[in-house]
């Protein structure tokens, strides 16, 4: 009886600690920016079956990570169907232990959010999109560390 008591009890602090996937829509995204004025965004369009995605995931959490002191913010969108989202998307998330503010791109229309993201937007990920103020610069492409950095500073 003991073990089972502290077995709920450590289950639900787990629960409450774990990584949230919330759901957003390209207009939450955009007010989202809209009201960090002074913030600096940057938000990567990945998914879990993307392998240059998952390769450069722990870049965007080190660079959070150094920015903890800094207007800056990495946002991690997946593009996973939102029928992945309690299967897949989740437990990626967890396994992966994954600090950064994570999402799940609540869209219906692919073509139309890829357009409503950045026109320039082929579709192609992994992709991300600087925003800073009246800056904004949107690429098609893997970073490595140095190179992500390099964005971050050229954005400010």
């Amino acid at each position: 009886m003991r073990g089972l008591l502290l077995y709920i009890i450590l289950s639900s602090s787990i629960t409450c600690f774990s990584q949230q996937v919330n759901l957003l829509t390209v207009d939450q995204l955009n007010q989202r920016i809209a009201n960090g004025k002074d913030t600096a965004y940057i938000i990567n369009f990945w998914a879990t079956w993307c392998a240059p995605c998952v390769a450069e995931l722990p870049h965007f959490q080190r660079l959070q990570q150094e920015l903890r002191n800094e207007a800056a913010r990495v946002l991690l969108v997946s593009v996973d169907f939102r029928s992945k989202l309690e299967s897949t998307v989740k437990s990626f998330v967890r396994r992966r232990k994954l600090k950064n503010d994570v999402f799940l791109l609540n869209e219906n229309n692919q073509q139309e959010y890829i357009d409503r993201i950045d026109s320039s937007w082929s579709g192609t990920i992994p992709a991300t999109l600087f925003v800073y103020k009246d800056k904004r610069r949107f690429m098609e492409k893997s970073f490595t560390y140095p190179e992500l950095l390099q964005q971050y500073q050229n954005l400010k």
